[in-house]
């Protein structure tokens, strides 16, 4: 069983392919970029790769500290102003290749606009 709901998985399987991944350098400090992603059926993750991704801070980051969350949103109609999406934040693995990627194993998800349609309407739960 997935630790998504139905809408939130047609959500993320639909066109949407970029995503925002954060995660904290040594010092403490945040970095956020985008990335690539897909959902992993087989894992329940979030798997962000790109070109080269084991060269970069972000991999190296989840390397050292487990640790990352990842927003995938956009907007559904801006007239009216609809926003939607999904943010993960979770346990991390930096899995080696090939190809080299950054899997999120859901801790939190929280999500708006996608159970339902009301303006400000979030929904939070902790999973695992």
């Amino acid at each position: 069983m997935s630790s998504f709901t139905d809408r939130e998985l047609q959500y993320l399987q639909s066109e949407r392919r970029l995503a925002r991944i954060a995660t904290v350098g040594k010092d403490g400090t945040p970095h956020v970029v985008p990335a690539g992603f897909t959902y992993n059926a087989a894992h329940d993750s979030i798997d962000l790769g790109g070109h080269r991704v084991e060269r970069t801070k972000k991999y190296r980051d989840v390397k050292r500290s487990g640790r990352a969350a990842v927003v995938v949103d956009d907007l559904a109609s801006v007239d009216p102003w609809r926003p939607r999406g999904l943010e993960v934040r979770g346990r991390a693995e930096a899995v080696e290749g090939p190809p080299a990627l950054i899997r999120i194993h859901p801790e939190r998800i929280v999500s708006w606009g996608i159970e339902s349609e009301a303006l400000g309407q979030r929904h939070s739960r902790a999973v695992g």
